[in-house]
């Protein structure tokens, strides 16, 4: 049995169903590609895809009593547990990619991120201390990948975020005067010493090789965070956060 009719409404009921299938393809990120959608889960990042008018169908299962006023499909328990990632699944949404808006002054650029929680964990940084864009590299983790979404906290569609050659981009900052900034562990300017300016970039490296050096080689500044002998160095999301709430002040 494919589905059958609630109250008058449809209720989705088997994993075969074409529909369900196609949503479920969402967890890969070639068919996220392909269709510029993405998935999110639970009802907090739901109403914030909502809020932000990002969510076209939201899947619940039946009897649920969390409504948006928003094209629902009403599915059991099993076809809920198969399109989620979760152990416990509540409700998940299907949403639009986010657009990409003016980059702003105030520019994160994350080299080859490769952890999604690391990158979800960025995100929200960023969005707390008021950065205006993040470029990603083309080999940095996919931005929709649910892990990424998830520790984002939903904090991903409130910050403009595109994904670029990065040599490119820098260039046309540094045309564009902005001052570029890149983290460096053996030298540079400690952050505390760091001049600030109106418009500025800074890049973030990949969690065990760090900057490359071609995007060194075009930094204005190399910077560092001063600590404890002790400790040989910090998470990249720790890092940036650290960063972030220096260069915000």
């Amino acid at each position: 049995m494919l589905k059958y009719v609630w109250r008058d409404i449809m209720v989705y009921t088997s994993i075969d169903n074409k529909n369900i299938k196609n949503i479920k393809k969402l967890n890969i990120k070639k068919y996220r590609d392909q269709e510029s959608l993405f998935l999110v889960e639970g009802e907090h990042l739901v109403l914030e895809a909502y809020k932000c008018g990002l969510l076209k169908t939201l899947i619940t299962r039946e009897g649920s009593k969390f409504k948006i006023d928003v094209e629902t499909m009403y599915v059991s328990d099993n076809v809920l547990k198969f399109l989620s990632e979760l152990e416990t699944p509540t409700v998940i949404g299907v949403c639009e990619k986010i657009k990409e808006k003016e980059i702003g002054n105030k520019i994160l650029i994350l080299d080859d991120i490769q952890d999604p929680g690391n990158l979800g964990t960025i995100i929200r940084s960023a969005v707390a201390f008021n950065i205006d864009s993040i470029i990603l590299s083309p080999n940095t983790v996919d931005l929709y990948n649910s892990k990424v979404v998830r520790a984002s906290q939903g904090m991903l569609f409130n910050v403009n975020i595109l994904k670029t050659n990065l040599n490119d981009f820098v260039l046309k900052l540094k045309n564009n005067n902005y001052k570029i900034y890149a983290t460096y562990v053996n030298g540079g300017k400690s952050l505390k010493d760091i001049e600030k300016t109106e418009k500025f970039a800074i890049i973030m490296g990949n969690e065990g090789a760090g900057v490359k050096e071609e995007l060194l080689n075009l930094a204005d500044h190399y910077l560092y965070i001063e600590m404890n002998q002790l400790c040989e160095s910090l998470n990249v999301g720790v890092a940036t956060s650290i960063i972030l709430y220096e260069m915000n002040k």
